[in-house]
């Protein structure tokens, strides 16, 4: 059974795909699932993350357990800068890390969304957030995570989570959203 239920697929073309719409969506989503993720093991209460970009595993550490998933990054926020960099645009990322940003960039490209399209975009952490909404809901995510990261926000998504606690024992968290 599916803890939320989808909203409609997303069309291939323009038609349908109504950016207010998936902004709602997304938001409402990212809400969602996070709450999910918080009462189920923590999400937002580790004392550690990490992530690899060799596995592309994102991990977070808590005192008594640790949490990990594939991941795959969105983009970043700078502050300092007032910039959105979306991930398939940083060079310093490698492509298996960022292939839910190439996605996005491609259904953009096909959905007349230009101003979706640009490497970096200048803006506030407002929008960097509406725009990573956006790709989450586009994505079809099941996990969101706002990154710290120095001057940065890397925004993450993600799919099943292993719950490894002290012992060794070990149980996966999937959220469904078909």
């Amino acid at each position: 059974m599916a803890l939320f239920k989808r909203k409609e697929p997303i069309p291939a073309s323009g038609q349908g795909s109504d950016l207010s719409t998936l902004i709602l969506e997304g938001q409402d989503m990212i809400e969602q699932v996070g709450q999910a993720h918080t009462s189920r093991w923590g999400l937002g209460t580790a004392t550690a993350w990490g992530f690899d970009q060799t596995t592309g595993v994102i991990t977070w550490t808590f005192a008594d357990r640790t949490a990990s998933a594939a991941a795959q990054i969105l983009g970043s926020y700078n502050a300092g800068a007032g910039s959105w960099l979306w991930a398939w645009a940083n060079k310093g990322l490698l492509p298996s890390v960022r292939s839910s940003s190439d996605r996005f960039r491609s259904w953009a490209q096909e959905n007349g969304h230009r101003g979706l399209t640009e490497a970096k975009i200048e803006c506030n952490a407002e929008v960097a957030a509406t725009m990573a909404a956006i790709a989450f809901r586009v994505t079809h995510a099941t996990g969101f995570y706002r990154a710290p990261a120095g001057a940065s926000d890397v925004f993450f998504t993600f799919g099943p989570v292993t719950i490894t606690d002290s012992d060794g024992s070990s149980v996966t968290f999937t959220i469904s959203l078909d």
